[in-house]
């Protein structure tokens, strides 16, 4: 039995790695200051027994990440200030947030020789929109004017510290770039599409495309995620190298609101709104990337499986299922079910 310190744990991608690590026997702490995640998320590992405990705090408290990492044997630093909405109206935040927690946590594991896995994005490529990105292909980042590259930028330095630490100081870390990850748990309420959209056609609102919607992405659902990691904790030569995470096959937009509308069966329309509109002026999209992913297959062995429509019926079957059961009281008053108790400490 191992444990595992989890940043931003109480998260969409967190609290599936809980769910997985917990299930096999380990425990799991996780680190969490609850602004994107939320004490639900963790309920599935909760009730597995007590080898969850959350503690409610920052990456950016250096002392809290020192006490958490010494409880620790592994790291998975997770906790990131993500969200395209998030991004291009609070750019500082996120640079800052991003730069600062990565820095405390991968000096804190170096100290203590625990080993990391860094969670990156494929934001980190820019502009670069081709088929087969490979791990070792050039960044081409934008402007750093402009508020969209904030996240990638924030991203970029995380990967370039942990090659130096690698470099310098022979440090253990795994870093993963995942592309455009979707499942049950994940909120559309920063920028995340495929959410946002099934929300909206449940609820039978138009649903609401940025852009003219001929942009494509390559969606990877959680559980492919969830076995990746596993198998990259598991190896043994995984250390010191860079993954791509993420599906080869990449869908418009547009066809997906589609997808969206028919599986839900809803009869909501299509509205389509301006980039400027929605994100402010300077707002930059892109084409398509799509990862070469032979590098996870050759370490681990595993890679993205889950097709687009299998990824789009658990996010509906998710939302309806977390829809608030409400418990009738006098005078018309109501009171939503409670999530199930999380074991919390310091």
């Amino acid at each position: 039995m191992s444990t595992y310190l989890i940043t931003g744990g109480a998260g969409f991608i967190g609290s599936h790695v809980a769910d997985r690590l917990v299930e096999r026997g380990d425990r799991v702490l996780a680190l969490d200051d609850l602004s994107g995640g939320s004490v639900g998320n963790l309920a599935h590992a909760a009730s597995q027994g007590d080898r969850v405990r959350l503690v409610e705090g920052s990456v950016l408290d250096a002392e809290l990440v020192e006490r958490c990492m010494r409880e620790a044997d592994v790291c998975l630093h997770l906790a990131a200030a993500l969200g395209v909405k998030r991004i291009v109206d609070h750019p500082l935040e996120t640079l800052l947030a991003n730069v600062r927690g990565t820095d405390i946590v991968m000096a804190a594991a170096n100290r203590l020789g625990r080993r990391l896995l860094f969670a990156s994005s494929s934001e980190v490529y820019g502009k670069r929109t081709a088929e087969g990105l490979s791990e070792d292909a050039d960044c081409t980042i934008g402007a750093p004017a402009r508020s969209r590259w904030s996240y990638a930028i924030g991203k970029l330095f995380g990967e370039s510290l942990a090659h130096a630490y690698i470099q310098d100081a022979g440090a253990d870390i795994i870093t993963v770039r995942l592309f455009n990850v979707v499942g049950p748990r994940q909120s559309g309420a920063y920028g995340m599409v495929l959410p946002r959209f099934v929300a909206q056609a449940i609820a039978g609102k138009p649903l609401t495309i940025y852009g003219d919607g001929t942009q494509s992405r390559c969606f990877t659902s959680i559980h492919d995620v969830v076995n990746a990691v596993e198998g990259l904790l598991g190896s043994n030569s995984a250390g010191g190298a860079t993954y791509n995470v993420g599906a080869s096959k990449s869908i418009r937009i547009d066809e997906l609101a589609r997808m969206v509308i028919d599986r839900a069966g809803s009869s909501s329309c299509i509205v389509r709104i301006p980039y400027p509109q929605a994100y402010g002026a300077g707002y930059e999209e892109l084409g398509s990337r799509v990862p070469d992913t032979s590098a996870l297959r050759g370490s681990t062995g595993r890679e993205p499986l889950r097709g687009i429509e299998q990824m789009i019926d658990e996010v509906i079957e998710s939302q309806r299922a977390a829809a608030p059961r409400v418990v009738r009281l006098p005078a018309g008053r109501s009171r939503p079910r409670r999530p199930a108790a999380i074991a919390r400490g310091a």
